[in-house]
């Protein structure tokens, strides 16, 4: 199926692996032009090797002035933009509230949610003057259910599906889509790191938290980095241009967290 996003310009944050990595590439295999961000310089290296017609930044979406300069590169680059997908973001501590230190709550909301703002205010002027503008703002299942030992990370979230849904409102009038996907626990490191520090909080072993995380899902089974791509691109795509101000599950039919 041909999407018709040839051309798109589109912005990545943490673009350098995981989900980002999957979305800028599939956004690149339909043609658009894709420059992706991430703090991760060794990362960006193999992206640089690996994908070398994806542009390459190095920016921290927690400092305002990082993302200046990185919109000012993207924007020179590509003479505008047309979708920004907001996927920076940290899995912050695992802790009972009253253990969790305020700089790391600080630091999970800076990153997760304050990133996305500031991300969101600089493309907001080049998505207005785009034919085919959006943005996905990526939440997650935990901005659905309460997720306990992992409250900063679930508010921020939660306020992901908020913004999300008021910059909808706020820019439908100039036909931006906005949208915020929330991915259920999704295959690698990432996931496997979480499981194993729930799995020493509660002083039993991986294997029971990931069995008891897929026996919440309808599926039983996690999702793919690709599985979310697909999704981004299909929203940004012309078939998607009436779908806006939603929180999009993917999540193998997630029913709780715990």
């Amino acid at each position: 199926m041909d999407l018709a996003i040839r051309g798109l310009r589109v912005l990545v944050t943490a673009g350098a692996s995981g989900i980002g990595l999957a979305t800028a590439r599939a956004f690149a295999r339909e043609g658009a032009r894709v420059h992706v961000c991430d703090v991760d310089e060794a990362s960006l290296k193999s992206v640089a090797a690996s994908d070398p017609a994806i542009v390459q930044s190095v920016c921290d979406v927690a400092d305002g002035k990082a993302i200046a300069r990185m919109f000012d590169q993207v924007t020179a680059t590509f003479g505008g933009l047309d979708a920004l997908v907001n996927n920076a973001g940290i899995a912050g501590p695992t802790a009972a509230c009253e253990d969790i230190a305020l700089a790391d709550w600080e630091r999970t909301l800076a990153v997760n949610l304050t990133g996305q703002f500031l991300c969101a205010q600089r493309a907001i002027p080049w998505l207005r003057k785009s034919s085919n503008p959006s943005i996905a703002n990526l939440s997650s299942a935990a901005g659905r259910f309460g997720f306990p030992m992992r409250t900063p990370y679930a508010a921020s979230k939660w306020a992901v599906i908020g913004l999300s849904k008021s910059l909808a409102i706020e820019l439908g009038r100039n036909g931006v889509r906005v949208n915020a996907i929330c991915p259920g626990s999704v295959a690698g490191p990432r996931i496997d790191s979480v499981f194993a520090n729930k799995a020493s909080a509660r002083g039993v072993s991986a294997a029971t938290v990931r069995d008891e995380a897929l026996a919440r899902t309808s599926l039983r089974r996690l999702v793919s980095a690709d599985d979310i791509a697909n999704a981004i691109v299909f929203l940004a795509s012309p078939l998607g241009a009436n779908i806006s101000g939603q929180a999009l599950p993917i999540d193998a039919d997630t029913q709780a967290l715990f």
